[in-house]
C-alpha cells in the first residue's frame, strides 16, 4: 500500500511524514523517526514497553495506528528531559535503582509520567495499579514503585 501524509507533534516538534496506513504509532516512531527509546516488546499491547503519552494519556503505541494519531500531541521518553536536566521520574528511577536491563524502563517511565499528571499524590496501591500494564522481568517492581513515589514527591515540591 502506498504511504500517506501524516502530521502530528512529537516531543514538542510538529512533524510531517509519509506513513503506510497499516503502520502502528510504535513502528512509525521507531522506524520512520528513529525514536528508539520507545521499545518494541510483545507488539500486542500486553507488556507496556512501547508506552508513550498521546494527547496527555499513556497508551501502548503498538496498538495505535499511526494515522489515528493525526494532529495529536505525542511525547516519547526522548522528549521528557529538558535542557535543565532529566524529568523528575527519570531522575527518581536512577536514584532508586528502578531499572536493571532497561528494556521496560522507558515504558514504565512514560506510564508513571502520565499517571502522575492525573494523580500527583498517589498511594503505593495507586502506583501498583497504574503500572499494572507494564511488565518487567528484572526488578520485582519494589524499586520502580519507590522511584515513582519519590518522583511524585519531587514533582509536588517543584510545583509548590
Amino acid at each position: 500500500m502506498q504511504k500517506q501524509p501524516l502530521e502530528f507533534t512529537v516531543n514538542g516538534r510538529r512533524r510531517q511524514l509519509l506513513v503506510a496506513p497499516y503502520y502502528s504509532l510504535l513502528d512509525t516512531l521507531r522506524d520512520e523517526m528513529q525514536l528508539t527509546g520507545t521499545k518494541k516488546g510483545c507488539d500486542e499491547g500486553d507488556c507496556g514497553a512501547c508506552t508513550v503519552i498521546l494527547d496527555g494519556k499513556p497508551v501502548t503505541s503498538c496498538l495505535v495506528l499511526a494515522h489515528s494519531a493525526r494532529d495529536a500531541e505525542i511525547t516519547t521518553v526522548e522528549g521528557l528531559a529538558s535542557p535543565d536536566g532529566l524529568h523528575a521520574v527519570q531522575q527518581a528511577f536512577i536514584e532508586k535503582g528502578g531499572l536493571q536491563c532497561g528494556y521496560c524502563t522507558p515504558g514504565l517511565i512514560m506510564a508513571a509520567v502520565g499517571f502522575l499528571q492525573d494523580n500527583p499524590v498517589p498511594s503505593e496501591e495507586d502506583v501498583k495499579f497504574a503500572i499494572g500494564g507494564n511488565l518487567c522481568r528484572c526488578t520485582g517492581y519494589t524499586k520502580v514503585i519507590e522511584a515513582i513515589m519519590l518522583a511524585a514527591e519531587t514533582m509536588r515540591e517543584q510545583n509548590s
